[in-house]
Formats: C-alpha cells, structure tokens, sequence
C-alpha cells in the first residue's frame, strides 16, 4: 500500500489532494485555497467530514484549492483516499441538488453535449447552454490513469449539478470495463448510458441486465434508457440487431472517427466515406424503432460546416447529432428547426387526426389521402421542435385559420 497518494489539479475549480498515511489519530487537514478568507473553515469542515464519512483515520490531508464546490472536494477526497487504500469501499455523496425527474424514451435528442468525467469545471454550467441532453464522459476522454477519479466525479456531479432540463447521460467505458462503471451510474439515476463501440446485441443486454439488477437492489423504478453508439463495421452492419436488442434501446448513435478507422479510410468534411454506414444506422434505427444520432461534427470553428452537417443528417433521417463544444448547440437547434411550410403541414395532420378521433373513426384523411400513422407521429414531432426552437406555432395556426 503507498505511503501517499494524489488526486486532482490545482485548477480554477478545482483542487489537488496528497493524502499521507501516518499522520496523527484525529487526522491532520491543511487547507491553502484562492477563496481562503470566505471559505477556509468550511473547506476544512467538509474535508475532515468527508473523511469521516470514508473512515479514514490517521493521515494528513492537504488540499491546493482553486475554488472547488463541496461535490468536486469531496470525489476528490475520496479518490485519493482509495488510491492510498485500494480496500476502501465507503462513499461519499453529496446531498441531492436536484430531483432527477424521468425522461422519455422518444424525447427530442437533437443535441448531446459531451464533457469530460475529469474536468468538473465544465460540468458546473453546461446546462445554461441548453443542450437536449449532456454526456459525462467516462470513456475516451478520459485518461486511463484517471479513469477512478473520472467515475467519481461523474457519481457526484449526476447527484448535485443541476443541468437545466437536459437529459442526464454517461458514456460508460467499452465493455468489459464499462461494467464497473455502472454502480455509480445507475446509483446515481442517471437517465441514459452511451455504450461505446458496440458490435452485438449481446453487448447491449449485458448493460442492461447488469443495470437493471442494480437498480432492482436499490429500489430505483424510473425508465433507464441505453444508446449504443456504433462504430465499426460490424457495429454499423448489426445495426437493427443492435437497436432491437432491448426495448431500453432509446436510440443509435453513430461514431465516424472511429468508424473511418476501422475502415482504413480518412475522415473528410464531405463524409462520402461514411454515407453508406450513416445510411445503414438510420434504416437500422428506424426498422427497430428507435432514434438514429448522426456523429460529431469536429471543427468547432466551422460553424458553417456544422450546419451544413447538421442539415444533411436531418435529410438522411437523423434526429440529432453530437457536440463537442457548447456552442454547436445553437447553431445544430437552428439547424434542426422546421420550416413554415413543414409546420402548416404538421398542423394539418394534427387537425385531421383530432377530428377522426372525434368522430371516433379509425380512419384519418387529410383531403382526398389517407394518413398513415408514421405521418401522424412525423407531424407531432415537427410541432414538438418547432415549440422547442421557439416558433410561436399556435401563431403560425392562427394566420392560416
């Protein structure tokens, strides 16, 4: 067992963590923080809590902070402490900031915003930027190194961060090690778990399975949802395999960086590369019912490029794409939102289904066609975006009445 141990960065806010082993019986806590004056005797109360709460006696704790809220101390803490201590199995959690609140399996996913499991600092407001939903990524970004402090930071931020509405998802690491990761998941009520690089339905029931046994135990009933990112070409030709494997399947997302890679082909902005793969995703997705999630789109300062993608993976059948930073938001929202013309259409098909079900007939018509209900659910999504981008459709309603 090492004598010391370390966890953090002495970062704007952030903090670093050495905890040495054989210090005195009641533990020894040296605080130096850019908010000392303010705050010094709480960061050193909520130290010497946390560790009481992981039972750790006899060490020395020092903490260089740079403004860290008490859910980021407290991981930190507790990383440090079971680096020095890998027998250690206590926690400790924040208190709730936020009631988790179920999302629903055919919610709007038009944007996904991931953030590092290991840079608090960009958890803290992500959800001002009003993403459709936000990724605490536990995978890629994530240096192996950091993979234990990553996941609880992540456990805590799901407890305490308010994220303004957005859907709370964590991209698990590839399996098997992604396994481990999800008691601090699911304990957590996280809404949805990215499964990266998926390439068999097997994969996609052994995260759900192991999940759903977790939160059985702990008494959880709300809907988890799963999104299996795709990323191969074994991934992409099992595509309704994938999508079908559990009816937890919220959605499909595709991967190009990796997926090029496999391929041994390179990435390009035009994305010819990746059309038939893209196009296999969509038609898996849908032919299993659930949503297709185009890829990134990498140069942030391209925010021509990026609308440009976005607007193509909506004419592809795409319902959404992923972000790298906050402001592709805008810009893939904009991208998204559906014409006048898109929402009169909509309308029209809202009017003829409430008149059918008035008249209790199980036929809708619009003029002289017959409505299938794949139209019908189009026309209601088209109408949930357009009040979601802001269009005032009850309007839009009026002017053509």
């Amino acid at each position: 067992m090492p004598e010391q141990a370390f966890a953090g960065r002495a970062e704007k806010s952030d903090v670093r963590v050495t905890l040495t082993a054989g210090g005195p019986a009641e533990n020894e806590i040296v605080v130096r923080s850019s908010v000392g004056r303010l705050f010094g005797e709480a960061i050193q109360a909520r130290a010497a809590e946390t560790l009481a709460q992981l039972d750790v006696r006899g060490v020395r704790l020092e903490l260089d902070d740079r403004g860290a809220l008490d859910w980021i101390l407290m991981a930190r803490i507790e990383a440090a402490a079971k680096r020095l201590d890998p027998e250690l199995t206590g926690e400790a959690l924040p208190e709730w900031g936020v009631e988790p609140q179920p999302t629903a399996r055919e919610r709007m996913r038009r944007s996904r915003l991931y953030l590092p499991g290991n840079n608090p600092d960009l958890m803290v407001n992500a959800g001002l930027f009003r993403p459709d939903g936000v990724i605490l990524d536990l995978e890629d970004s994530v240096a192996p190194s950091e993979k234990d402090t990553a996941r609880l930071l992540v456990r805590n931020a799901l407890r305490a961060v308010d994220f303004y509405g957005a859907e709370r998802m964590v991209r698990i690491n590839q399996l098997p090690a992604g396994l481990e990761d999800l008691p601090a998941v699911v304990g957590q009520r996280a809404d949805l778990i990215l499964i990266p690089k998926v390439e068999t339905p097997t994969e996609v029931t052994q995260v759900v399975d192991a999940a759903n046994q977790i939160a059985a135990r702990l008494g959880h009933r709300d809907p988890l949802w799963v999104m299996p990112i795709l990323e191969s070409a074994k991934g992409v030709w099992h595509a309704f395999e994938i999508g079908a494997a559990s009816e937890q399947v919220a959605a499909l997302a595709f991967g190009a960086e990796d997926f090029t890679r496999d391929i041994q082909a390179q990435r390009t902005v035009a994305g010819r590369e990746s059309f038939t793969a893209r196009s296999l995703v969509v038609l898996g997705a849908r032919a299993a019912g659930v949503q297709p999630i185009d890829t990134v789109f990498s140069d942030v300062d391209d925010e021509a490029g990026l609308r440009a993608s976005t607007q193509e993976a909506i004419a592809l059948g795409f319902e959404g794409k992923g972000c790298i930073h906050p402001r592709q938001i805008a810009v893939i929202h904009d991208a998204c939102r559906p014409t006048d013309d898109e929402i009169r259409h909509a309308l029209r098909v809202k009017a003829a289904m409430e008149t059918a079900e008035r008249s209790g007939s199980g036929v809708i018509s619009l003029g002289t066609k017959m409505v299938d209900p794949p139209v019908v659910a189009r026309a209601l999504r088209t109408l949930r975006v357009a009040e979601a981008t802001g269009i005032d459709v009850a309007a839009l309603a009026a002017q053509d009445a």
